[in-house]
């Protein structure tokens, strides 16, 4: 499907890289909330729409799942962490990860007290030494400790990069001999998955994943998100689906998540929307390498740059209207979406 995102966005301001969360919604997912709109449907996720969803992922993961509807990416990882550990357990999860860092503690109340311990990792990956280290320093059955019941992965992760099915793979196994689970913080999903070249099934539950957080709003959704359960953990559904209805997250209207769903993934609509993500992103990311005031600090594997900027070239970008966000570390976090276009990069670099 070609998309044209400049004609797409109208009035929408040009040079725009604070966050995907701030791009409009595609057209095909608000044209998909109207016609949802036509008539009455079944309510809480009873309807048609949600129904053919799920049997659409089961296409796309090659797997039996089980699928629920939330609206935010936060609702969604501490809705499938609070299933996936309990009070008294340990969830592992990077220092940048932002079940960590961004989420209030969420994760910690859906849980009622789950334990976030947090491992070291370049560009924001776990490192398998330091994941071999902490799970050496919490044996199981130890009164004293919390005993280890999930590990999250983010992907991408907080730095842009993304783990190779290998990666996922690599670390689930490392807790293989425990009764634990691996959750996948899959925010940018679309962006990994179309930078590896893998399947949705290899970089997930083939690769040891219980429960994918997939989320669309960062690529073209209005706010739609899914929790995923694979066969693993499809026993969890109605223990899940109880947790929604009890934390105010069970939207009575369900079908209209769903309608956005079906459009974003009608056509490979998804995959294209990331794949132009992340084309404008390495041509930024192109530009910036070639500019001697610029650093690149982490492999462009999705939509997201992190580059070190000096004071003089900020200020210019900033000037030509120019938006991104200053990450804690001091440098600046540039996002691309899916309606971000050439001319928007060409305009950018220029003003550099």
């Amino acid at each position: 499907m070609a998309i044209d995102g400049g004609a797409l966005r109208l009035s929408i301001a040009a040079m725009n890289f604070l966050s995907d969360t701030t791009a409009p919604a595609h057209p095909s997912l608000i044209e998909a909330i109207a016609a949802a709109n036509r008539d009455f449907a079944p309510s809480y996720g009873a309807d048609a729409l949600s129904a053919k969803v799920e049997a659409r992922l089961k296409e796309i993961f090659e797997t039996e799942l089980k699928v629920l509807f939330a609206v935010s990416g936060t609702a969604s990882n501490a809705l499938a962490l609070s299933v996936l550990c309990p009070p008294h357990g340990a969830i592992l999860c990077h220092d940048e990860a932002h079940i960590h860092r961004d989420e209030r503690g969420a994760p910690e109340f859906f849980t009622g007290g789950g334990k976030l311990i947090t491992l070291r990792g370049d560009h924001a990956r776990i490192d398998l030494a330091d994941l071999d280290r902490v799970l050496n320093e919490v044996p199981e059955g130890f009164v004293h400790t919390s005993p280890v019941r999930v590990l999250s992965l983010s992907n991408l992760t907080e730095s842009g990069t993304a783990y190779t099915p290998a990666d996922v793979a690599d670390r689930a196994g490392r807790l293989a001999d425990r009764p634990a689970f691996v959750h996948m913080d899959g925010a940018r999903f679309a962006n990994a998955l179309v930078s590896l070249g893998c399947s949705p099934a290899e970089l997930t539950w083939k690769a040891g994943v219980d429960a994918l957080c997939f989320g669309a709003t960062k690529n073209g959704a209005l706010g739609a998100e899914a929790v995923v359960l694979f066969p693993s953990v499809m026993d969890r559904f109605e223990e899940l689906q109880a947790r929604q209805k009890r934390s105010g997250h069970m939207a009575p209207k369900m079908r209209f998540l769903a309608a956005q769903f079906d459009a974003w993934l009608d056509n490979d609509l998804w995959l294209d929307l990331a794949r132009t993500a992340n084309t404008r992103a390495r041509a930024l990311a192109a530009g910036f390498d070639a500019m001697d005031e610029a650093a690149v600090l982490h492999p462009v594997d999705g939509n997201e740059i992190f580059v070190r900027l000096s004071d003089p070239l900020a200020a210019r970008l900033r000037n030509a209207g120019a938006q991104f966000y200053q990450w804690p570390d001091g440098s600046a976090r540039f996002v691309a979406s899916w309606c971000t276009t050439e001319a928007e990069i060409a305009d950018t670099l220029k003003a550099g």
